[in-house]
């Protein structure tokens, strides 16, 4: 019975290691796309074009143009930019922040790690999003505030993944061990623990980038991310939204480049925690 389990564990790696190699291909091709979107369009973004305006798609347009006549593939291939590097940054100062946050507080204990957890509890007891478009109104919009109001609600999850495993990780043998050389709080936390405690956070990451685009491409729509003439697929969608029914192609072309890129990054990100199951691995 042993022989067929340990060829199902090599199967499944197998599985899980092509599909890891292949969403990561996919996500890189995404990222390098946005990175030269000026030299990949066909045309012109921002040239008008009257006479050509509300074309349906084509084979000369294939996603068709908008009002002006702009060609909306290359409009959709330039907001790609905005769009993939704004998510990535606003995930990693997410994990950044969250994450120091939970081992300062984990690693100290006691009242510092009972206010950091209180306040992330404030965080956490009102609806994510209701909160994030609460916070980027005060802020008066933009792209940079909706960052930093989706950073707002956020960081809790990444502080309390981060005190649990630190707290783990404080109490082995190896880190009493480290700490009776003389080791220093630095020393410790950046060569001992965030090592050992990366792996989770790093996953919950990579879920989190589809999530996050989802959510300021929202905050893009409502009026309360990204402005013109800022080039982000939400407010693409914000301002063609009078065009649904008289010329669908130009509020569903962003759409479609959000699906697409949330559905690599969301399929990357379970690869990777499949990838870092133990189980799926083998032993």
């Amino acid at each position: 019975m042993r022989e067929p389990t340990v060829r199902t564990q090599k199967i499944k790696k197998d599985t899980t290691r092509t599909r890891l190699i292949f969403f990561g291909i996919l996500a890189l091709i995404l990222i390098i796309c946005s990175v030269f979107c000026e030299y990949l369009t066909p045309y012109d973004p921002y040239l008008q074009d009257l006479k050509n305006a509300k074309a349906p798609p084509s084979l000369s347009h294939l996603f068709g143009t908008d009002r002006y006549g702009r060609d909306m593939l290359s409009r959709v291939i330039v907001g790609s930019k905005a769009s993939i590097f704004s998510t990535l940054l606003l995930v990693g100062l997410v994990t950044v922040l969250g994450t120091m946050a939970g081992v300062f507080g984990g690693w100290h204990g006691k009242r510092i790690d009972t206010v950091l957890m209180r306040i992330s509890d404030m965080f956490l007891a009102f609806p994510g999003l209701v909160f994030a478009m609460a916070v980027a109104g005060v802020l008066g919009g933009g792209l940079q505030n909706a960052i930093i109001a989706l950073m707002a609600i956020s960081w809790p999850k990444y502080a309390r993944i981060a005190r649990s495993e630190t707290l783990v990780q404080k109490e082995a043998p190896y880190l009493k061990a480290a700490r009776l050389s003389g080791s220093g709080t630095l020393k410790i936390v950046f060569k001992h623990i965030l090592p050992n405690i990366i792996g989770p956070i790093l996953v919950t990451s990579m879920l989190d980038i589809g999530t996050m685009m989802m959510e300021l491409a929202g905050l893009s729509f409502l009026g309360l991310g990204a402005k013109p003439p800022t080039a982000e697929w939400g407010s693409r969608m914000s301002d063609a939204r009078s065009l649904l029914s008289s010329a669908p192609w130009v509020t569903l072309s962003p759409g479609v480049a959000i699906f697409i890129s949330v559905m690599i990054f969301n399929l990357l990100g379970d690869t990777i925690r499949d990838y870092a199951d133990p189980k799926s691995r083998g032993r």
